[in-house]
């Protein structure tokens, strides 16, 4: 009887399984924008189920057959319902009309949209125009001081511009501008915001780079997305500060096709050097300047119903220039950035889409000097020529997402020319490296239960550079479970593979750094990553999130030296050292998402090691950017039509650096003594930011503000590095060490007038 009841199960189990059906779709604003994180109730057979669009504005839900219910929830609109008999799979497209209030006897449009979003697995979806009342250095939303607010990304400190996310290094997060690579990360310092925020809708953050369409890094990809929308009529906003501003225009051609276009411009020559010497006691230096310059331009065409173009380009050119005539010193240190990505979107079938892109990524760096009669020079520069395609499908009611990626890479690691020394010059180090990388992959997400979802991918990826070769495949794992629309839970499990590797050769944001492929036995790095995290909705307006996460990463690389190396016998591939390391800690944060005070509270335990054979007696030491402790909190408040204003106080662990733990004198000259690498760390990093917004005018076409910013508003010191001097006590018997603290800048101040029309 057993048998035959469970034969007759079997036969009949896709009767059973026709039940249920797949309603996929999308949500969109009346202004034709996807919005994403847009809250999704089904109601079927007194049966709850729920969902979230994506970054893309689309969702998919498997529910009973019958009459359903559909009510769709975002912040800022109108709340919709739909009632229909569900009969079969469907694809539906909701748009949402803007929430109008009447106050007071004054229309007031509410557009007010999330500022940060969760999306599933511990991603976060940013709406740069909702934070523009974050403080920042200089009154524009700065995209990298933003994720460094949030949990598991460690605040770099001062004069660095780089991202450090659950314990990886920089070189191991991914930047991509509208699918691109950008290898440059940093305008001088970072003081400087590095993207221009008026032109990217939105910024997508994945700490664990879950989705297998993205590869190549081991740690965090960042999503920097362009508008999208083809503009409807002339418009234009912009930021006008005391040091840098930038203009952004949005130029209709036809009613199919427009384009945005923006830019920035730096007039700081004659400011940038009392900042940068602002500790120093003696000023040597008589002439220094530094300039930068940025533009993005977006393309926008609906070539035919089924058919989308879009054309993204980026160019970034920085320069600084020392001459110091006491010393016959002249230096000249310039870096640059080039993509540009046409992408066509076509819809095959209301179920079917697909895209493909080619794209072309440069940066380059370059530092020249000339002292008396000798001239050093070094460059490095990295290339990508690629291909992207994916396509968007299902099968049984199942999402799915596949595609090919294939590009080549074109490295100048370092290029050394010296004039007036020996012509014996390390021409290893002269050498162009070429590789070619081809991936595919496949990302589905199949529904379980009504409360079980899963994220399931895999990457395989085929290197060859020389006459070095690596086939290597990359699980990716997501497990959501959400018992009502309350609650959520997730765990992950990511392999990853980077052929790519920075070489940081400066501690403070200067770009001398440079990028290196695997050749010549030099291996790919890889981590295996485990991550758990909840979501838990406390009311409407508070949100609060708990996870945790273990990395373990292998063939990681560190080099020991400054800009290069001028000895004749060594190679740059003997002077790398390969040794392996972990990370793991713990991440929480809370969300006040509207109501006039909105903001967050982010919090991050965490501990990161490294072991290499050849450093600290092979013994393990912890990392550089070991910070145990990262406290942020954000604030903003809108007082009214006419004033905002925004707090940021930041407080975390001092980064970790190597001190010597005894010094003795050889015919007068110090000579150190170290014992543990890393074994000291620096004060504790604590600031707070203000801001103030004034608005003029504000609306839906028009805004006019000034902003008054506060950085380090208590002017408290942040050193960026320590400098040990080391002198004979009068006795000759003892020696005294003091600590000199650099600190690039203390309070700064700054106005700006934003503008929109």
């Amino acid at each position: 009887m057993k048998l035959i009841a469970f034969f007759f199960l079997f036969c009949f189990s896709g009767l059973f399984a026709q039940t249920k059906a797949l309603i996929t779709g999308s949500v969109k604003s009346s202004e034709n924008e996807n919005l994403v994180g847009v809250n999704i109730s089904f109601i079927s057979n007194n049966a709850h189920f729920y969902s979230i669009t994506d970054s893309l504005g689309n969702f998919s839900q498997n529910i009973p057959l019958g009459k359903v219910k559909i009510v769709v929830n975002q912040l800022g609109y109108i709340e919709k319902n739909v009632e229909f008999e569900f009969l079969k799979d469907a694809v539906i497209s909701i748009v949402l009309e803007k929430d109008m209030s009447v106050l007071n006897e004054v229309l007031i449009s509410n557009d007010k949209k999330n500022g940060i979003t969760a999306l599933s697995g511990g991603k976060l979806s940013f709406n740069l125009k909702e934070l523009a009342s974050v403080p920042t250095v200089l009154g524009t939303t700065d995209i990298i001081k933003i994720l460094q607010l949030t949990p598991g990304v460690q605040n770099s400190g001062d004069a660095n511009g780089y991202l450090y996310v659950r314990g990886g290094d920089p070189g191991h997060n991914a930047i991509l501008y509208d699918g691109t690579p950008i290898y440059g990360m940093s305008h001088l310092l970072g003081v400087f915001s590095f993207y221009n925020t008026d032109h990217i809708k939105e910024v997508e953050f994945d700490k664990s780079s879950s989705n297998s369409k993205y590869g190549g890094r081991l740690s965090s990809t960042t999503l920097l997305i362009p508008n999208k929308k083809i503009p409807s009529e002339f418009g234009g906003n912009g930021n006008i500060g005391i040091l840098a501003s930038q203009l952004t225009l949005a130029v209709p051609i036809s009613e199919k096709s427009g384009f945005y276009i923006s830019g920035r411009k730096t007039y700081i020559d004659e400011i940038i050097a009392p900042i940068l010497n602002s500790d120093s006691d003696n000023n040597d230096v008589q002439n220094m300047k530094y300039g930068f310059s940025d533009g993005n331009v977006t393309f926008l065409s609906q070539i035919c119903k089924n058919n989308f173009l879009s054309v993204d380009a980026f160019v970034s050119s920085d320069e600084l220039k020392i001459i110091d005539n006491n010393l016959s010193l002249k230096t000249s240190l310039k870096w640059s950035n080039f993509t540009i990505s046409p992408t066509l979107t076509t819809t095959i079938s209301p179920k079917t889409t697909m895209s493909n892109s080619i794209y072309f990524s440069q940066y380059s760096n370059n530092l020249s000097m000339e002292q008396a009669t000798i001239q050093f020079g070094v460059s490095s520069s990295v290339k990508d020529f690629g291909f992207n395609n994916a396509f968007k499908y299902l099968i049984k009611n199942i999402p799915f997402e596949s595609g090919f990626q294939y590009v080549y890479h074109n490295l100048q690691p370092q290029k050394v020319a010296i004039e007036n020394l020996t012509d014996s010059n390390n021409n290893s180090e002269n050498n162009i490296i070429n590789a070619n990388e081809a991936a595919v992959f496949t990302t589905f997400k199949p529904i379980f239960s009504d409360y079980l979802n899963a994220e399931l991918g895999i990457r395989i990826n085929y290197y060859v550079s020389g006459t070095d070769s690596y086939l290597h495949f990359q699980p990716r794992v997501l497990l959501n479970y959400i018992p009502n629309n309350k609650y959520s839970f997730y765990v992950s499990y990511n392999r990853q593979y980077q052929y790519l590797s920075l070489i940081t050769t400066s501690s403070v944001g200067i770009p001398t750094d440079f990028w290196i492929a695997s050749s010549e036995g030099i291996k790919p790095q890889t981590s295996d990553e485990f991550s758990i995290g909840s979501s838990h909705k406390i009311s409407k307006n508070f949100v609060s999130s708990f996870g945790g996460f273990y990395r373990s990463m292998k063939d990681l690389l560190e080099y020991p030296y400054g800009i290069t190396q001028f000895n004749e016998i060594t190679t740059l591939k003997n002077d790398l050292l390969v040794g392996r390391g972990k990370a793991y800690g713990l991440e929480t944060m809370l969300r006040k998402n509207n109501g006039k005070f909105h903001g967050w509270l982010s919090y991050t335990l965490s501990w990161s090691d490294r072991n290499f054979e050849k450093l600290n007696n092979g013994n393990t030491y912890f990392a550089k950017y070991d910070r145990r402790h990262n406290l942020s909190v954000v604030g903003m408040y809108d007082l009214n039509t006419k004033w905002n204003f925004g707090i940021t106080q930041i407080f975390s662990s001092g980064n970790r650096f190597t001190m010597p733990t005894s010094w003795y004198f050889i015919n007068n000259n110090p000579v150190k003594e170290y014992s543990e690498y890393n074994n000291a760390q620096m004060p504790n990093y604590i600031r707070t930011d203000l801001s103030v917004n004034y608005f003029f005018t504000k609306n839906t076409k028009k805004e006019s503000a000034l902003n008054f910013s506060i950085y380090n508003t208590f002017n408290l010191e942040n050193p960026i590095y320590v400098v040990l001097d080391v002198q004979i006590n009068e006795d000759k018997n003892s020696v005294v060490v003091k600590q000199d603290k650099k600190v690039l800048y203390r309070i700064l101040p700054s106005i700006s007038w934003r503008f929109k029309f």
